[in-house]
């Protein structure tokens, strides 16, 4: 009898722990690598008269001992593919080698259902083959700008949203939300929350991906937003230790050199990872970041053991996985000068799930020199073997149960992902987290002929449509995010209006902002995203700030305008002059 592929998850624990007990007695007196194979298969009735069970970490340490070496490497790869159906190269290393993971990036997902049958695709593929064990399905779903799973899910207000508003029931809720729709798809873990410091106010890379720049509230609001994720069955990760809002730049195309030394580190970047680490956060992801200033060196931490087995672990007492961030990205391989020596080092450092964006060939340099390695050499073959201990035990503790899916039901998907409660909950997180931060003139809410002829000057569609929905007979302008400053047909209308309100998201925003100056006209700044290009800008009569582009920032904003809701919402940072 076939066993239906939703229910296996929970069928590949019981299963497990019946074949331990088949040789309970002789296990505790032969050495560690003998007993019987343990087949993934359907449980026996006799099952439900077995005494209690022995813990997932040492069922995991027994079925590790059963496995090869190939085996026990494969279940600390997580790889990537490209396109909305599974590539033959996946399936082959699913198939084949039997790999532990898979990540869905963003140029998987434009289809949802398309996306579900993958995920169903792939964990079958996985049950059917080796020992049956089913894969981590990851994604980036943070909420607000990054949001990897696209289609039918919700487009949310984010976390600094979640800063602005200061609740920690919102984090609570808006990491429920968004587990619960990626669950029904299969997605079993997210990379989330994103608890990096706003710290460096031209970050490129975190930004509204925050919380704040206030260290105790980040990790108060990031482990809400954990618990939330937990509820739905998810497992949240926290990232990127141990911080990356303190640079300007990208680890996706550098190798960023931040200067803070320990002392400064811990009471600032490690504070919400210390409270994390307290609360039981299962999975940290580690970030391609050197911090020369501290024991790590120009290491990136990602491949730093002083990092993450001296710091995270011996010092922070962290006991769950640690996984990279893409190994493809150059703030990795610049410091080795090779992928494969890049993947070596994670793992020797103390990385358990190495991940990679694009999937290698099955005899890649990557796979024959991590194995070639494990053969010669002890530690590092004891160091997989430990990684794949610890990943075990996380699948045998969280894959089962009522929780995510292993096979996403189609049905389930297909009447729909959204859940009216979460998209009310996204809309009134929206309104709380709104915030006026200029208004000398009491010239908001608009009022009637106060407001006189208005022009709406934006680079957001919704801006744009939201906007005119406000205010039926304004005038509307849509200009570019690299504009160089307004132009002749702007200024023409500019020169019309009585109040201009300009979405501001970037420099662009600014240069158009700059040159609308010498009009004299009353000027209302509708910032988008991060509110940082608010600073200096005491000339204008009125600015607010919201912190996504999502379809309910824009009807938040524009209804604080209107008067029809008051803000809420304060800056979680400083910024100069406000």
């Amino acid at each position: 009898m076939r066993v239906p592929g939703t229910r296996r998850s929970l069928l590949i624990l019981l299963l497990s722990i019946f074949a331990v007990f088949v040789s309970v007695l002789a296990f505790s007196s032969r050495e560690e690598d003998e007993g019987p194979n343990i087949s993934w298969a359907p449980p026996y009735p006799a099952l439900s008269y077995a005494p209690e069970a022995p813990s997932a970490r040492d069922l995991a340490v027994y079925l590790t001992n059963q496995m090869s070496d190939e085996e026990a490497l494969a279940q600390t790869f997580m790889l990537g593919w490209v396109g909305a159906e599974p590539s033959p190269l996946i399936m082959d290393w699913i198939k084949e080698r039997g790999i532990g993971g898979v990540k869905i990036f963003g140029w998987n997902t434009d289809d949802t259902r398309r996306l579900a049958e993958t995920v169903g695709e792939l964990q079958r593929a996985a049950l059917d083959s080796g020992h049956g064990i089913p894969l981590l399905v990851a994604t980036d779903q943070e909420g607000g700008l990054v949001r990897h799973v696209k289609g039918a899910t919700s487009e949310t207000p984010g976390n600094m949203a979640i800063g602005a508003s200061g609740r920690p029931a919102d984090a609570y809720w808006a990491g429920y939300y968004i587990a619960q729709e990626i669950a029904l798809l299969g997605v079993n873990m997210n990379f989330a929350p994103t608890v990096d410091l706003f710290t460096d106010r031209n970050s490129v890379l975190i930004g509204p991906r925050s919380f704040g720049d206030d260290p105790l509230q980040a990790g108060i609001l990031g482990a809400a937003f954990m618990r939330g994720q937990q509820e739905t069955g998810m497992i949240p990760t926290a990232k990127h230790f141990p911080g990356h809002g303190a640079t300007a730049l990208d680890s996706h195309g550098v190798l960023p050199i931040i200067d803070a030394d320990l002392d400064l580190l811990w009471e600032r970047e490690l504070v919400p990872y210390r409270h994390l680490v307290a609360e039981g956060v299962p999975v940290i992801m580690s970030g391609h970041l050197a911090f020369p200033n501290t024991p790590g060196g120009r290491t990136p931490a990602s491949l730093s053991r002083w990092f993450l087995t001296e710091l995270l672990r011996g010092q922070m007492g962290y006991e769950g996985l640690i996984i990279t961030d893409d190994l493809m990205m150059i703030g990795a391989t610049v410091y080795t000068g090779s992928l494969s020596r890049a993947a070596k080092q994670a793992i020797e450092a103390g990385n358990d799930i190495i991940m990679f964006s694009q999937t290698p060939h099955l005899n890649d340099a990557i796979w024959t020199f991590l194995l070639a390695s494990m053969q010669s050499e002890e530690d590092f073959r004891e160091r997989v073997r430990d990684a794949c201990r610890r990943i075990l035990t996380l699948k045998l503790e969280q894959l089962q149960g009522d929780g995510v899916p292993l096979i996403p039901d189609l049905a389930r998907v297909d009447q729909g992902l959204l859940d009216p409660q979460g998209s009310a909950f996204f809309l009134s997180l929206a309104a709380r987290s709104v915030t006026v931060t200029h208004n000398e003139g009491g010239l908001i809410p608009l009022q009637g002929e106060e407001a006189g002829r208005i022009l709406l000057v934006g680079n957001f569609t919704d801006f744009i449509n939201y906007g005119r929905r406000a205010f039926p007979g304004a005038a509307s302008y849509w200009y570019g995010t690299t504009a160089s400053g307004p132009s002749a047909a702007l200024l023409n209308q500019a020169r019309n209006a009585d109040t201009i309100i300009v979405s501001v998201s970037g420099p662009g925003g600014l240069r158009i902002l700059e040159g609308l100056r010498p009009l004299g006209k009353k000027v209302i700044v509708f910032s988008v995203l991060s509110p940082v290009f608010l600073e200096d800008l005491d000339w204008v009569d009125g600015a607010l700030a919201v912190y996504s582009y999502a379809p309910e920032s824009f009807i938040a904003g524009f209804s604080v305008l209107l008067g029809r809701i008051e803000s809420q919402g304060r800056l979680p940072f400083s910024v100069q002059g406000l």
